[in-house]
């Protein structure tokens, strides 16, 4: 197979480097100036111009580990859940209970697709899956291929669930806590809305799933990739749901209804939060009987494979660190409010999703654009009259969704290579579902600023 076109753009961090080299530059054209605040919010109509001494001609690198700095309870908290993910894959729990269910709902596609998908969904939507996703794409290439469907269908099963399951987070730490509390927003509010529209939009991408599973099984020639050889495709031995594997499921099934009622009722933040993820660790190596050191291996690799979001996150920060250096932020915000003003706050929000859309095409990490985009996002919300949580909610729909089809998705080129799919064959299945998709954030943000979501 050749090499995916997506490789040939930069990477994110290039990309976020340049954003700080940028960051600086602005602050040497762009005038100082600041809004009053109240209660940590932005007074409407109060952006004055303040003196600000230039920024020294390093600060670009300087302010690097200031970044990393202030994301650190973030960063920390990324690289634990890695490693505790890793642990728990070691046990085989994950692997046994993917398995089961494809072997359950193996001989009833609608059950297989709408099952699968809403798993994935859950994944990303509580607990910010996406990475530990990869290990399936073969697994699932495998048993659509024995069931006379392709490997599109197989891939699509696991990014229609990860983008839709991103897009509506009910709990997603990686993004709804980033988000709401850059927002001031109460961790995890709102999130009945967001589970209402995970349930939408699953329904979508389900019915844009088995529409193509119809088309191509009653004619193997409009599978999109027909032509491409399959051949090395083979289901793994040791998928057994033991005793011990589903024990280590219980706990984890029961470590994140600790997590969601410690956020709720007795409003845990990361230092909690972490302290569950290594306690579903520890006991799932005790169930299991897993020996310490191939656990602390596991460990490693699974915080290891989550080491390039923490570093993003960290250098994301830093452009942060920069416009506030230099007192150019709100500059920044009252020059994106300005025009946003004169629209009805229904137009507000469409425009903060389009602004958060094109961002993720140059930073595709969800935490990274979360801090490059939400200290701006938030109070042009409260000068545009629309509620922080409907530009929480813009951001989550311009994140999640175009994840399934930016090419600077490392994780999206990774998963088409493994599943061998041609990247402009995977746009043409999935450009009519964003279409779809994004019909629905439009009109979901139409109506959460009519009703005053918050």
């Amino acid at each position: 197979m050749t090499e995916p076109r997506g490789s040939r753009f930069p990477d994110a961090l290039v990309l976020i480097f340049g954003l700080i080299l940028l960051a600086q530059l602005a602050t040497y054209v762009l005038p100082a100036g600041e809004f009053d605040r109240e209660s940590g919010q932005v007074v409407r109509d109060s952006y004055h111009a303040v003196e600000a001494e230039p920024l020294p001609v390093f600060t670009f690198l300087t302010a690097v580990p200031a970044g990393l700095a202030d994301a650190a309870d973030i960063i920390f908290f990324i690289l634990i859940v890695g490693g505790v993910f890793g642990v728990l894959r070691a046990t085989g729990a994950v692997d046994a209970l993917i398995g089961l269910a494809i072997h359950r709902l193996g001989g009833r596609p609608v059950l297989l697709v709408g099952g699968m998908v809403t798993l994935f969904a859950l994944g990303s939507s509580t607990v910010g899956m996406a990475e530990e996703y990869m290990p399936f794409v073969p697994l699932l290439v495998t048993m659509c291929l024995a069931l006379r469907m392709d490997a599109v269908v197989g891939l699509g099963i696991i990014y229609v669930g990860a983008g839709v399951g991103y897009a509506c987070a009910a709990l997603n730490p990686f993004t709804v806590v980033i988000a709401q509390d850059i927002a001031g927003l109460d961790l995890y509010s709102g999130q009945s809305v967001r589970w209402l529209l995970l349930a939408v939009c699953l329904v979508v991408g389900v019915h844009h799933l088995l529409r193509y599973v119809d088309r191509m099984q009653a004619d193997p020639e409009r599978s999109l990739v027909h032509d491409v050889s399959y051949t090395g495709f083979d289901l793994p031995d040791d998928v057994e749901l033991t005793r011990a594997r589903l024990a280590v499921a219980i706990v984890f099934v029961a470590g994140i209804g600790l997590f969601v009622y410690g956020v709720g009722v007795r409003e845990w933040y990361l230092t909690e939060l972490t302290a569950v993820f290594l306690a579903m660790a520890l006991v799932a190596v005790a169930v299991t009987r897993l020996s310490p050191n191939r656990a602390a291996g596991a460990f490693y690799t699974g915080a290891a494979e989550l080491t390039a979001t923490a570093i993003i996150v960290g250098f994301a920060r830093t452009i942060q660190v920069v416009l506030t250096e230099g007192q150019v932020i709100d500059t920044v915000i009252n020059a994106l409010a300005t025009p946003l003003q004169a629209f009805p706050g229904q137009v507000a929000a469409i425009g903060m999703l389009a602004v958060q859309t094109a961002c993720n095409l140059f930073i595709p990490s969800g935490s990274g654009q979360a801090y490059v985009t939400m200290p701006i996002m938030a109070p042009l919300a409260d000068l545009t009259g629309i509620t922080r949580q409907v530009s929480v909610l813009a951001y989550q729909f311009g994140d999640g969704f175009t994840n399934m089809v930016v090419p600077t998705n490392a994780l999206l080129m990774g998963m088409l290579a493994l599943a061998r799919i041609p990247y402009q064959r995977w746009l043409r299945f999935v450009g009519p579902l964003l279409l779809k998709l994004y019909a629905v954030a439009i009109l979901a943000l139409i109506l959460a600023v009519q009703l005053g979501y918050d």
